[in-house]
């Protein structure tokens, strides 16, 4: 796995991100808990395929520019990416936040993007008037772990001492810049969805309460011909909690566009 640096927009923007593998590229994006949560993705995928990995700027220590403060600094960030590495036929992979940003990159037709895979993904509003997404910075980390894992006992994110408790609540800030208010979500997204022209695959796990199942069913009637999968046994992660079925849904998906 190498570590990688990329400088975009005319070199005022440092991206962070790791590579490895070879053949088809998948993008994978992550959401609050930071990359560390999709490396074990990037990993199982790396065996058949090229996956990258990158820090969106501000998580992890990485700078952020002080004008970076949308989802949709990020989704143009990625696009440069795309661009810059000169990658075509991707498969973007997002959980969470990063699903959100996958879904407005594929709005944006670009045609170095195949398809894209929606892990547990925010960004559209509930459906349901005074219903909101739940907000896991504003629960003790105990709490917060039951309603993202099937199985917290064994796969809960919890920081290894105090500096990776400081990375955490870091990585939280910086999510509220970019995705803050209106909480986890963009008021026009889910009717901006009708308009996809990418295939889209979103997966969910079955325990997760943070969005739970319906949240995502409506995620995936708001895309046209998207498919829809059920993960049980896993929550909000379900990459971390079932990696060998999201790598079997993910190949599948990818081997069929």
């Amino acid at each position: 796995m190498k570590k990688q640096q990329v400088e975009l927009f005319s070199e005022t923007l440092r991206l962070a991100y790791t590579d490895q593998g070879e053949g088809r590229a998948f993008l994978l994006l992550h959401g609050g808990a930071g990359p560390a949560s999709m490396s074990g993705l990037g990993g199982a995928l790396a065996k058949n395929a090229r996956t990258l990995v990158p820090t969106h700027p501000g998580f992890n220590g990485e700078p952020r520019p002080d004008r970076f403060t949308r989802i949709e600094d990020l989704v143009l960030m990625y696009l440069a990416l795309l661009e810059k590495l000169d990658l075509r036929n991707v498969v973007v992979v997002g959980n969470s936040v990063g699903g959100w940003i996958a879904a407005e990159l594929a709005l944006r037709q670009s045609p170095r993007i195949a398809g894209i895979v929606l892990l547990n993904a925010v960004g559209i509003d509930t459906g349901v008037e005074g219903r909101e997404i739940v907000d896991p910075s504003k629960l003790a980390p105990s709490e917060r772990a039951a309603l993202s894992f099937h199985a917290p006992e064994r796969f809960s994110l919890a920081p290894s001492g105090p500096e990776a408790a400081a990375a955490m609540a870091n990585n939280q800030r910086t999510l509220r810049v970019y995705a803050g208010e209106p909480f986890m979500h963009e008021p026009t997204l889910r009717s901006r969805l009708a308009g996809m022209t990418l295939p889209a695959l979103v997966a969910w796990g079955a325990s997760d309460r943070i969005v739970d199942v319906e949240y995502g069913r409506l995620y995936a009637r708001s895309i046209p011909g998207a498919r829809f999968e059920l993960i049980p046994e896993a929550a909000h992660f379900p990459h971390i909690e079932r990696q060998e079925e999201v790598v079997r849904l993910i190949g599948g998906f990818a081997a069929g566009l």
